[in-house]
């Protein structure tokens, strides 16, 4: 979230969005499709078309700031359907979720999510615009680098347990921070003081999912083909239909050619809900590695 205020946002937004309805569509249906293919049943193929059809913010952001290609033009465009990629993840959930204990779709439920949203976005919106760039600018001289960690790393998690509370993944909460925080006076000194804990957390969730992966070897490598050639062709085509250039368009699209933690809340949901077999979990883990590490 520090990487991307709300000028950026504004900026890529109708790229961004048209982009990302576009993979995530055809991702779901590339999944669904693939799972059908390997035999699986008609809740896993659904399950596994949402596990498949979002991009990991905390790889894509890992790779780009690596190779040094945080400033380059199509990595805001990447940032913005990331973002956008959060949002429908909030819709999905309820609808699977609809599906899975219902076997139906509950129109109801996902109008009271989609508004609960929208309510967010604006507090979002009025809290990063007027009210914490204020309060920092009052409080700057109180502000030393170990205050200024511990209050960053406050607001981040406090923005988490709203988000959570309000139904939201705990990511998205931790981004909106992030990003009310980069349109501060202190975005500069706050990215610094909080790089330390950011590489502690990332080697975390690397060894982490490095450490659950699994021995399925056909439903493994055939999802890591469609998970690679899928969101580069769907990423491409809609950077393309939104106005970009070729280049940026096929770097974006390479740049989203993996899953990660979105994938894994999808299956846990999943198996929380006991619609979906156990197996389904180490597959998709093993796939993330894969698709990441290429």
């Amino acid at each position: 979230g520090l990487e991307f205020s709300f000028k950026k946002l504004f900026q890529v937004g109708a790229s961004a969005v048209l982009t990302a309805l576009v993979v995530v569509t055809g991702m779901m249906l590339a999944g669904y499709g693939a799972g059908r293919l390997l035999h699986f049943t008609y809740l896993d193929s659904i399950f596994l078309g949402a596990m498949l059809s979002m991009s990991s913010t905390t790889i894509i952001i890992k790779a780009f700031t690596d190779l040094n290609l945080r400033k380059k033009a199509f990595t805001n465009l990447v940032f913005g359907v990331l973002i956008v990629e959060d949002l429908f993840a909030v819709v999905m959930m309820v609808i699977l979720s609809s599906i899975a204990v219902k076997n139906s779709f509950e129109g109801a439920e996902l109008l009271e999510s989609i508004a609960k949203l929208v309510f967010f976005l604006i507090i979002w919106f009025v809290v990063g615009i007027s009210i914490l760039p204020l309060i920092l600018k009052k409080t700057r001289k109180f502000l030393n680098d170990e205050t200024l960690l511990v209050v960053s790393m406050g607001l981040c998690l406090g923005m988490v347990v709203l988000a959570t509370y309000a139904g939201f993944s705990s990511a998205l909460g931790a981004f909106v921070m992030g990003s009310i925080l980069a349109g501060t006076n202190e975005a500069e000194r706050i990215e610094k003081v909080v790089q330390p804990v950011k590489d502690l957390f990332g080697a975390i969730f690397f060894v982490s999912v490095g450490m659950l992966v699994s021995q399925y070897a056909l439903p493994i490598c055939l999802l890591s083909i469609v998970v690679i050639v899928g969101q580069i062709f769907f990423g491409t085509v809609g950077m393309l239909a939104s106005g970009q250039t070729l280049k940026i368009s096929i770097q974006s699209g390479f740049s989203l050619s993996q899953i990660g933690e979105f994938a894994f809340i999808i299956a846990s949901l999943g198996m929380s809900l006991n619609v979906i077999d156990k197996f389904l979990y180490p597959i998709v883990v093993a796939v993330s590695v894969i698709t990441t590490f290429l």
